[in-house]
């Protein structure tokens, strides 16, 4: 009780700038070991060859869909948890936490058989060829396989993070990512297992990572407790959890869809362009990991005092959210600039795997000044239960303004139209964001001088 106490007094009461960045920086930490696993991964498959690389880029969407469900139940449950948590209704916290990891789990199942059942088809809609339909085949079976621990680890985070054990949520990151570093080599070069030993390397280490924060939750630990004896689905949890979830299930996977044509616009140009895709995007996921990251720290905070009708406070964390989300990403756009060609070079492409993915990784690039703030804005409609807004901002930076980028730049300017589809659906994004984050703002004043009203009211009564 006294933990549960500490924690509501953490997201409600200590200074906004100073909670986010004790949420944020195990959450940052904790993305950046994965984005620097999935940046390791990459490496070590790229020196495979470049077919090897080109199938990893197509297998990837699919781990994009395992990773869209286990975000639905995941964003979709910590949003409606954390606003529960803010209302000091603990025990209907603990029943939803127990539903969606229920649920969770048998999604898991049903998703990895109807994923095998499928694959060859999936793989020919993600672009994969002749030439490396061999090498996907062996990457994403086994992703299949393993989506109930890829899935469960979504869940599982995003709980601990919405009731602000964001510590334990590191540990388990850092955790699978280590692992999961440690094994790839082994299995790929020692074992001779080629992309087929990247993916059962992070199947193993997702399947740790989940033992670890099962375990977690039974030691008490948690403010959250599963047990089965809770696992009672009502209408209201799963509408909560679909209202948040649905648009970042939806927003996932359009974004693996999307990256499924643009894996099928660049195999036009050879494999060299797809493996040179995949090794740009895992370069900018460094970036962008850190982000997330800050944004999850963000998220919370947001939800709690929102749930809490403090909305003086959900107004300042939007106020220092978008200042310090929008410094980074200026950062970032200097580095990629500057020094993208060393980062490239990691991955010992081949010279005109080199070549293509300098240059986009500079072009990409470009949206990451007005990144920061679009995503911040779209975290805090998942955090206070705006699930229309939020759907609208998930499906459009990489679905409804990229999908018919993608079909339409390559046509004019080749491969050069592909790779600026991303950075120009982003800017197109950001001008959404602007409407309604005014549009929200105004309703959370509205509701903050309401409130201060109803208090003076009160105030003036009882004396």
């Amino acid at each position: 009780m006294n933990t549960n106490n500490d924690r509501s007094k953490l997201l409600g009461e200590a200074p906004v700038s100073k909670v986010i960045t004790k949420l944020a920086v195990p959450a940052i930490i904790g993305m950046l070991i994965n984005a620097v696993y999935n940046f390791v991964d990459t490496m070590f498959v790229s020196w495979i060859g470049t077919e090897a690389m080109s199938a990893a880029q197509i297998g990837f969407p699919v781990f994009m869909i395992i990773v869209a469900f286990g975000q639905l139940f995941g964003i979709g449950g910590s949003s409606y948890v954390s606003r529960l948590l803010g209302q000091g209704n603990q025990k209907k916290a603990n029943q939803t936490a127990t539903v969606v990891y229920g649920t969770t789990i048998l999604s898991g199942i049903a998703i990895g058989a109807c994923g095998l059942l499928f694959l060859n088809p999936l793989l020919s809609l993600f672009g994969a060829s002749s030439v490396n339909i061999e090498y996907a085949i062996a990457y994403t079976s086994i992703l299949f396989i393993g989506a109930i621990f890829i899935m469960s680890n979504m869940t599982l985070n995003n709980l601990l993070r919405a009731e602000g054990s964001s510590v334990a949520s590191m540990i388990g990151l850092i955790l699978g990512a280590v692992l999961n570093i440690i094994l790839d080599p082994l299995f790929i070069f020692v074992f001779d297992m080629g992309v087929g030993g990247a993916a059962l390397a992070t199947v193993l280490a997702q399947a740790v990572t989940t033992l670890f924060l099962l375990n977690y939750y039974r030691k008490g630990k948690s403010v959250l407790k599963l047990n089965l004896r809770l696992f009672r689905p009502t209408k209201t949890i799963y509408w909560e959890t679909l209202k948040i979830g649905g648009p970042t299930l939806i927003r996932q996977l359009l974004a693996s869809f999307a990256i499924g044509i643009m894996n099928r616009a660049a195999s036009g140009y050879g494999t060299e362009a797809v493996a040179a895709i995949g090794i740009i995007s895992k370069v900018f996921m460094m970036g962008f990991y850190a982000l997330l990251g800050y944004t999850q720290g963000f998220l919370p905070v947001a939800g709690f005092n929102y749930g809490a009708q403090k909305f003086q406070r959900v107004l300042e964390s939007i106020r220092v959210g978008t200042r310090v989300s929008t410094l980074y990403c200026l950062i970032m756009f200097g580095i990629f600039l500057v020094f993208a060609e060393p980062l490239i070079m990691i991955f010992k492409p081949d010279p005109i795997v080199a070549d293509l993915a300098i240059k986009g990784l500079r072009i990409w690039a470009l949206s990451l000044p007005v990144l920061g703030y679009s995503v911040l804005v779209n975290m805090l409609f998942q955090a206070i239960g705006k699930g229309k807004e939020a759907a609208i901002l998930s499906v459009s930076r990489q679905g409804i303004l990229l999908i018919p980028l993608l079909l339409i730049l390559p046509s004019l300017f080749g491969l050069t139209g592909v790779l600026l589809a991303q950075p120009i659906a982003d800017a197109l994004t950001f001008l959404i964001t602007i409407f309604f984050d005014l549009k929200v703002k105004k309703e959370l004043k509205v509701s903050r001088d309401l409130t201060k009203n109803e208090i003076h009211g009160l105030m003036k009564i009882a004396n």
